[in-house]
Order: structure tokens, then sequence, then C-alpha cells
């Protein structure tokens, strides 16, 4: 799927409660939608291990307080 976003975002909330690590970024920056309403702002890393079909992948998340 190609949603059009230039960054891999995840949920602050779900990152806290599967009590998920983070690490912090020295800044921040503010997410949009489509129509220009914010949608939340990018303040912290979650650097993940993904595997599909075999083929693993170090991902590194942006986390998204909204």
């Amino acid at each position: 799927m190609d949603s059009g976003c230039t960054h891999t975002g995840i949920d602050e909330q779900l990152v806290k409660d599967k009590k998920i690590p983070t690490k912090p970024i020295d800044f921040s920056f503010k997410v949009f939608n489509a129509d220009s309403t914010k949608n939340g702002e990018m303040t912290k890393v979650v650097p993940l291990e993904i595997e599909i079909d075999g083929h693993t992948e170090q991902i590194c998340f942006w986390a998204m307080t909204g």
C-alpha cells in the first residue's frame, strides 16, 4: 500500500500501552491531513524489527501525538 506518506508513523498511545521503547529526537514536526487540518506531531522515533514472509527489516517509526 502506498499512502503517499513520507514517513512511517505509529500512534503514541499504542507505544505507551504496549510499553514499546522509544528514542528521543532533537526536533519535532507537525503532521497535516490532505485537507490541511493538523493531525498531530512527531516527537520521537520507535525502531522496530519487522518480518514479512521470512524477510526481516529494521524500520524506524515516528511516534505521533495527537
